[in-house]
C-alpha cells in the first residue's frame, strides 16, 4: 500500500497565518511605542497623538487630562474633565485619575462632584495615604474637621514623612496644639521629632516644646542628634532651663544617661564616651585643623573606655581653641573644674592648657590653666571658677597659644579624658 505525501497547501496556509499574526503584532507594537514616545513629549500634541494612536490605553487619557490641569499655561479644567472621564470608562477603578477628576471639580465650585470623586478614589484604593491626604485636605477646606483629621491621621500614619505638613496645616484650622497631637499624629517618634524640628524652624518655639513634652510621654527610643535643633534653638532664646530639661530627657531616651564619667559634673560626656560631637550640650570640634588631627581614642584612656587624642604634625605654628563644650551653669556659683591630660613627645613651649570662659554676657572673665607638654603621665589639671550673677552659660575650651618664639612649631600628641566642672559645693570625687 503507498503512503500518500502530506499536502504542502495547510502547511502553507499555516504560515501565511503565522506571517499576518506577526505583522498585527509589529503594527501594534510599533504604534504603542509611538504613543509613548509622543506621549514621552509632554505637550499638548504629543498627549493628543498617543490617544489617538491608543485610545483604549487609559494612561493616555489621564495624562492627557494632568496636562490640561497642570500646565500653568495652558490650563482648561474642562477639558481635563473631559479627558479623566475617558480614562475613567476605561479604567473606573483608577484611585489616580478619581483624585485628580476631583481637584478639578473642586476647583470649578462643585464640592459635591469633588466628595463624589474622591469616595470613589477611596473605594479604589483604601490603603493609599495620597488619597487620604488629599481628601483630608478637600475636607479641611470645607471646613469638616473630625473626618479631615481622621483621613489625614491614617495618610501620617502610612506615610511618616507626612508629619510637619499635616501640623501645620492643621493648626491653620484648629490652635489647640493638643488637640492636634490628639487627632492628627500617629505616636510615632519620628513623626514628633519632625515636626517638632519644623516648628523650630518656624520660629515656633512654645509649640516645638509642648510637642516635645506631648513625646516625652511615650517614653520614647531617640537618637540625641534629633534633639539638636530645639535645644540649640533654646540656649540662643536663652532659655537655659528649658534647654537643660530637653537634654537631659533626651540622653535617657537615646539610652546614655550611664555613661562613665566625674560625678556631679555640669559638663556632659566629659569622658568622651558618647562618640558624639556638634549638639548643643556634647563637645565641638573639627576633625582636622590647620596641622592638627583630632579622634577619639579607646586604646589610651584615663578611665572608661575613650578618651580624646590630637596629634600635632610639627608644620605649623598653630593657635587652637577649636575644641569647645558648652555648660548651663547657675549664676553666682563657685565651680571646681579639672581634667586629665597625658602627652607623648608634645615638642613646643606653648602646650595645651583650658580656658573657661563666660558665654552670652559681659559679666565675669575668662580663666586658663597652666599647660602641660613634653612627656607627662595622665595628670590632673585644677582652677576654680566662679560664675557672674547674670551668667547661665560658660564655654570650656581646651587652648593651645602660638609660641612668640621663632620656629617652636608644635608636634606630638595629647590625650584628654575625665572633663568635669563640678559646683564647689559637691564633695570632691576622687580621681
Amino acid at each position: 500500500m503507498r503512503l500518500q505525501a502530506p499536502s504542502s497547501l495547510p502547511r502553507g496556509a499555516v504560515l501565511i497565518l503565522a506571517l499576518a499574526a506577526a505583522v498585527l503584532l509589529s503594527y501594534f507594537s510599533i504604534r504603542n511605542a509611538v504613543a509613548v514616545d509622543y506621549a514621552d513629549l509632554q505637550t499638548h500634541q504629543g498627549y493628543e497623538r498617543s490617544t489617538r494612536l491608543e485610545p483604549g490605553d487609559y494612561r493616555n487619557w489621564y495624562l492627557l487630562g494632568r496636562y490640561w490641569q497642570y500646565n500653568l499655561e495652558d490650563t482648561d479644567a474642562a477639558k481635563a474633565g473631559q479627558a479623566y472621564s475617558a480614562a475613567l470608562s476605561l479604567n473606573p477603578r483608577s484611585a489616580d485619575v478619581w483624585s485628580d477628576l476631583a481637584s478639578v471639580y473642586e476647583a470649578e465650585g462643585n464640592p459635591s462632584g469633588a466628595r463624589d470623586a474622591y469616595l470613589h478614589a477611596k473605594r479604589a484604593y483604601p490603603l493609599s495615604p495620597e488619597i487620604s491626604w488629599r481628601y483630608g485636605n478637600f475636607l479641611l477646606r470645607q471646613g469638616e474637621l473630625d473626618p479631615a483629621f481622621t483621613e489625614i491621621r491614617h495618610a501620617v500614619e502610612v506615610d511618616h514623612g507626612l508629619g510637619a505638613q499635616a501640623f501645620s496645616r492643621s493648626r491653620g484650622v484648629e490652635p489647640d496644639v493638643q488637640k492636634i497631637v490628639d487627632r492628627v499624629l500617629p505616636q510615632a517618634s519620628d513623626v514628633y521629632v519632625q515636626v517638632i524640628s519644623d516648628q523650630v524652624f518656624e520660629g515656633h518655639i512654645e509649640i516645638a516644646l509642648a510637642v516635645w513634652d506631648r513625646l516625652t510621654a511615650i517614653h520614647p527610643r531617640l537618637r540625641l542628634p534629633d534633639v539638636y535643633s530645639l535645644t540649640g534653638d533654646l540656649l540662643k532664646r536663652k532659655k537655659y532651663a528649658d534647654a537643660r530639661r530637653v537634654w537631659d530627657q533626651a540622653v535617657g531616651f537615646a539610652g546614655l544617661g550611664d555613661l562613665q564619667g566625674p560625678r556631679d559634673s555640669v559638663l556632659w560626656d566629659g569622658g568622651f564616651e558618647s562618640g558624639l560631637s556638634g549638639g548643643s550640650f556634647t563637645w565641638l570640634y573639627p576633625v582636622n585643623f590647620q596641622g592638627v588631627q583630632i579622634s577619639i581614642d579607646s586604646r589610651e584612656t584615663h578611665s572608661g573606655n575613650h578618651s580624646l587624642r590630637l596629634t600635632f604634625d610639627g608644620r605649623t605654628n598653630v593657635y587652637f581653641n577649636h575644641i569647645c563644650h558648652n555648660v548651663v551653669v547657675e549664676p553666682s556659683t563657685d565651680y571646681r573644674f579639672s581634667a586629665w591630660v597625658r602627652t607623648r613627645e608634645l615638642a613646643t613651649d606653648q602646650g595645651i592648657r583650658f580656658e573657661l570662659s563666660p558665654l552670652g554676657t559681659q559679666d565675669g572673665s575668662a580663666v586658663v590653666t597652666s599647660d602641660v607638654h613634653g612627656t607627662q603621665p595622665w595628670s590632673q589639671v585644677e582652677t576654680s571658677w566662679t560664675s557672674g550673677k547674670d551668667v547661665q552659660e560658660m564655654q570650656v575650651c581646651l587652648l593651645r597659644y602660638a609660641s612668640d618664639q621663632e620656629g617652636h612649631r608644635i608636634q606630638g600628641t595629647a590625650w584628654i579624658d575625665d572633663v568635669a566642672l563640678t559646683p564647689a559645693a559637691m564633695k570632691k570625687a576622687k580621681p
